[in-house]
């Protein structure tokens, strides 16, 4: 499986590499959501500094769907999805290469947007321990959950909007663990983020633990 895993992800990151969809296109499209944000709360840092937290993370959300539907969008075309059924490929394997892949991309955004962020609201980027823990386990847990409702959604006409009418809803406790673990990390107080940690942990492991096991019908039925 983690060979497969390893095969899908590099045949990913090298397709993206050599697009730049993520780099023209989703990197730019996340920046314009903060500058967006801090337009729409005014100049007043006091009022930015604070949201930070919050505003990254919903930034963060709103790019996953855009890679995950990229994502899929590559396998739809000329017939690939169905040279992957046939590959042989273990399906643990596609669904963790392709999770690998998502993750992999969605980190580099969060360190552009976390440059963005310290610059335009003033963010002190100074619990970086628990910065970068919390985006790891978060953006783990956000993968998993657009990977496995992408196959899901990826037989659908309407799979545009079906994919994020059933991801939002799904990935809310990541959305209030990882705001709140990133508060800790601003704040300085990275013993108080602890407790929402172990809650992305839990979400992340358990949702790549289904996806392994549910991957393989839904990528058939897709």
């Amino acid at each position: 499986m983690w060979r497969d895993a390893a095969l899908v992800a590099g045949k990913d990151l090298r397709i993206e590499w050599r697009s730049r969809v993520g780099l023209n296109q989703v990197v730019p499209f996340a920046v314009v959501i903060l500058v967006l944000f801090g337009l729409a709360l005014g100049p007043s840092r006091r009022v930015l500094a604070p949201a930070t937290a919050g505003l990254f993370w919903v930034a963060v959300l709103l790019s996953a769907v855009l890679a995950v539907q990229r994502s899929f969008a590559v396998e739809a075309a000329d017939g690939a999805g169905d040279g992957l059924r046939l590959s042989g490929l273990d399906a643990g394997g596609i669904f963790v290469g392709k999770a690998a892949a998502v993750t992999a991309q969605l980190l580099v955004l969060e360190v552009v947007l976390g440059v963005v962020a310290a610059l335009l609201y003033a963010a002190h980027l100074s619990g970086f321990v628990m910065l970068a823990a919390s985006c790891v386990l978060a953006t783990a847990g956000l993968a998993a959950v657009g990977t496995l409702y992408g196959a899901l959604s990826a037989g659908s006409r309407v799979r545009e909007t079906l994919l994020p009418l059933l991801f939002f809803p799904l990935v809310a406790p990541v959305l209030i663990a990882a705001t709140k673990a990133w508060q800790a990390g601003l704040q300085g107080r990275p013993g108080s983020g602890l407790g929402w940690l172990s809650v992305l942990a839990v979400f992340a492991a358990a949702y790549l633990a289904i996806g392994t096991v549910a991957f393989g019908p839904l990528l058939e039925d897709g």
